[in-house]
């Protein structure tokens, strides 16, 4: 029998699943779906600015406030908004629920990893084993399930659109400009990007925005509020508002957070030139558009696969030999899209490329996250906002150069914020490797499990009613 925690973790990531097979889908269309005046590409730009901001003071207050899982639910609520604002596309409603889901986004992404981390802690004071593994273990076990959600929501815009796609033949004076042999700004997609008929937009929408209604029927119904004695004491016992306002900043004094940034950013400059870059310059410009949702549906099979694998070996390699075989693969990938020249003959590399960035990103995110656990274990809310808005500022900057650089510009800034990135990770590592963090005391998850098991039995008494 499973374990009330396991059980918890379980119930997390299938309402990720649910959030972001609707969330994913509709950014991996964004450019095709509202091109006129590049409103698609504006509106993600505004959501990941949005994330910024309110990883600056939002996820402690609403955390502390409402308790993991009902800031779960709320962050949910402003993802389903999104949805709503592309049933009639505009500046009036995109770019207005593109902030209402940048504010809902750091918290929501805290709270999950908040409550991860003291399900891990949890379940390993029960076990008597390391809490690092515990939480290596059910961060692994998210992301496989999390990262298929590329698969499905890809999936059903195919399925959908599939019908309507417009498939035309690329001519070779196109083909020539593909990929980093030129400059890669205004590629030619005439004929394959054509905007499928807007009865078939609105029943995807629908879609999407039932699947996000059904994440938050799922965790509002099935998660146990494990730290319900926590934020009762804390609304109780409040902080001044400044204290708790300040929390994310407070945390930077913390010289490995500061050295951890280079990483944290490079999570979201490579996710964005996958999703960005890849797919316009190499699968649209030399394959056309109806190809992005089949090769985004390879990199999250490989993602999602690659997160539960690495997860499971963490406890056993450690966490250093997988952030080193994730730069080396990312490493190898930007050296061969330098001159790799893509052709429609080539077809099986087209999906090479994303099948590795999903094994790469899967370290990246897994790893990272709980990297961001272990190192600070009594200020999770604080930690987790930090990583939220540094990785939000990797995908800001990256978005914000997107339209004004040629693409060999763009791999050589990515070659160089990784190289960065393994230059810095590894003073963090060697430090933590020889003044190991203390970890939560056993007897702090005493009352989270009092708690847990009080819910349940009310749980359990209102359904006999």
């Amino acid at each position: 029998m499973i374990s009330r925690n396991f059980k918890n973790v379980l119930v997390v990531s299938i309402g990720f699943l649910s959030l972001f097979t609707a969330y994913g889908g509709l950014q991996s269309l964004q450019s095709s779906l509202n091109a006129e005046q590049g409103m698609g590409v504006a509106s993600l730009s505004v959501i990941y600015a949005s994330i910024i901001i309110s990883s600056m003071f939002l996820p402690p207050i609403m955390i502390k406030n409402l308790g993991c899982k009902w800031t779960i639910v709320a962050g949910m609520a402003c993802y389903v908004t999104y949805s709503f604002g592309n049933l009639y596309p505009g500046w009036y409603t995109l770019i207005p629920t593109s902030v209402v889901l940048g504010l809902g986004g750091s918290p929501l992404w805290s709270a999950k990893c908040t409550y991860l981390t003291i399900s891990g802690n949890a379940q390993a004071a029960k076990e008597g084993k390391k809490g690092s593994d515990l939480i290596n273990h059910y961060f692994g076990i998210f992301f496989f399930i999390f990262q298929s959600s590329a698969v499905w929501g890809n999936l059903m815009s195919s399925l959908i659109f599939g019908q309507d796609t417009d498939i035309s033949n690329i001519p070779e004076e196109v083909l020539e400009t593909c990929g980093a042999a030129d400059c890669g700004l205004n590629v030619n997609v005439t004929g394959t990007s054509n905007k499928p008929a807007q009865r078939l937009v609105w029943i995807l929408v629908g879609c999407y925005i039932g699947v996000g209604v059904l994440a938050m029927l799922i965790v509002a119904i099935f998660l146990d509020n494990i730290d319900q004695e926590q934020t009762s004491q804390f609304r109780e016992n409040r902080a001044p508002f400044c204290h708790t306002f300040l929390a994310t900043f407070r945390l930077l004094k913390d010289w490995r957070l500061l050295v951890l940034i280079p990483l944290t950013m490079y999570s979201g400059f490579e996710q964005s030139f996958l999703s960005g870059e890849y797919t316009k310059n190499y699968v649209t410009c030399a394959l056309g558009i109806h190809f992005v949702g089949f090769v985004m549906m390879c990199f999250g099979a490989s993602n999602s696969l690659c997160s539960f694998l690495f997860g499971r070996i963490a406890r056993y390699t450690g966490r250093a030999p997988l952030f080193c075989l994730a730069a080396l693969v990312n490493l190898s990938c930007i050296i061969a899209l330098l001159y790799w020249r893509p052709h429609p003959d080539d077809l099986p590399v087209f999906f090479v490329f994303p099948a590795l960035w999903g094994m790469a990103d899967a370290i990246w995110q897994t790893q990272t996250n709980a990297l961001y656990g272990v190192l600070f274990p009594r200020d999770k809310e604080a930690a987790f906002a930090n990583y939220r808005m540094w990785e939000s500022l990797g995908f800001v900057i990256a978005f914000a150069y997107s339209t004004f650089l040629c693409l060999e510009y763009k791999l050589y800034i990515l070659l160089s914020v990784l190289v960065l990135t393994m230059i810095t990770y590894p003073i963090v590592e060697y430090y933590e490797r020889k003044n190991p963090t203390e970890p939560v005391k056993a007897a702090e998850y005493r009352s989270h499990k009092e708690a847990v098991e009080t819910d349940g039995n009310k749980i359990m008494t209102q359904t006999q009613l």
